[in-house]
């Protein structure tokens, strides 16, 4: 592996990871992540995302190919990695049986943070995740937006460089959900943290990460920022009826500004344009100057499941969950609906 840049945080080249020798979860990626960056991996469960993220945590071993965090490599300095990163998995791992407080100092002392520190910092992390109120109460009586606060008040005990968050809002509901994300995003502009996620949720993909991997059957497809990879479909997409439409205007609407392509189907025309706000105003005064009168016009935004749907050649919707994937939602969304 080439000498990491000091922006790079994450350096990944060739990662595989093949169970029993037949399974291939992560096939060859490759990828980078700058310090200070959201960087997301959107794909449908299954998709090789959790193994990623597995790897990248010492977790599993990778098949071949190498990873580097902060220099370290994650097969041959998996010690030094640990002590840099916090993760926050995709399953509740909280003691249901300990109090919010307990769970946060049994993580500092598996970091083998010293006790007068790791106090001061569990009440630290329970007011930023605003759960003092509740320090001493059961896990167990937690709602599931309370339990992922605190599994984020844990991941954090260890002052981590690197945030890792699996599935970070699976089953919260839609309030939760953004809350959730409102941390996160609180993370990068007040700590600089580096945060590496991973989703199946197109709006969370869209509004947290700086840049998004599309990743399907364990390769990533495309990495961009959400603005590059919506802009990669080529534009707004206008669509137009006119009036009694014998003749073509195609070569009319062509002529108009930030038009980029024009395809007719009998009276229906689909525009694909850089700037649809723009250009919609002007073809309809365009064609009114010409005596054609609009009986129909949609303006349609380039959204993440259409681009998922270019690169992959499917809907996130259309996907199947492998059955490990089904029971390890079952698992999350029951404990998240107490």
């Amino acid at each position: 592996m080439d000498q990491i840049k000091n922006d790079e945080v994450i350096v990944v080249e060739g990662l595989t990871k093949v169970f029993n020798k037949t399974l291939t979860a992560v096939n060859n990626i490759n990828f980078s992540v700058k310090r200070g960056e959201i960087f997301g991996f959107l794909g449908p469960n299954g998709a090789g995302k959790t193994t990623t993220i597995k790897m990248l945590i010492t977790v599993v071993h990778p098949t071949s190919g190498e990873a580097k965090i902060l220099g370290s490599d994650i097969a041959k300095q998996g010690r030094d990695v640990r002590a840099a990163i916090g993760v926050v998995p995709q399953e509740y791992t909280a003691d249901e049986d300990l109090t919010a407080m307990e769970n946060i100092m049994l993580c500092a002392d598996l970091y083998g943070i010293p006790r007068q520190v790791s106090k001061e910092r569990a009440m630290e992390l329970l007011e930023l995740v605003e759960l003092t109120p509740f320090r001493g109460k059961r896990v167990d009586t937690f709602s599931g937006g309370m339990r992922r606060r605190l599994e984020l008040a844990c991941g954090l005990i260890n002052r981590p460089k690197v945030l890792f968050l699996d599935e970070p809002t699976l089953g919260l509901d839609v309030q939760t959900r953004v809350a959730t994300w409102n941390y996160v995003k609180m993370l990068k502009k007040e700590f600089g943290m580096t945060l590496f996620l991973t989703t199946h949720y197109l709006e969370e993909a869209d509004a947290l990460c700086d840049r998004i991997a599309i990743i399907d059957h364990g390769k990533i497809v495309v990495i961009g920022t959400p603005s590059e990879l919506k802009d990669s479909l080529g534009g707004d997409i206008i669509m137009l009826s006119i009036q009694k439409a014998q003749q073509d205007i195609t070569e009319l609407i062509c002529n108009i500004e930030h038009v980029k392509e024009v395809k007719r189907d009998k009276d229906r025309y689909t525009i694909k344009s850089s700037d649809g706000e723009v250009t919609a105003p002007l073809i309809i005064e365009a064609l009114r100057k010409n005596g054609h009168i609009v009986t129909k016009l949609s303006l349609t935004k380039p959204t993440l499941n259409e681009v998922y749907m270019q690169y992959t050649g499917r809907s996130m919707r259309d996907v199947e969950e492998s059955p490990s994937s089904v029971i390890s939602q079952r698992i999350t969304l029951r404990r998240a609906s107490r």
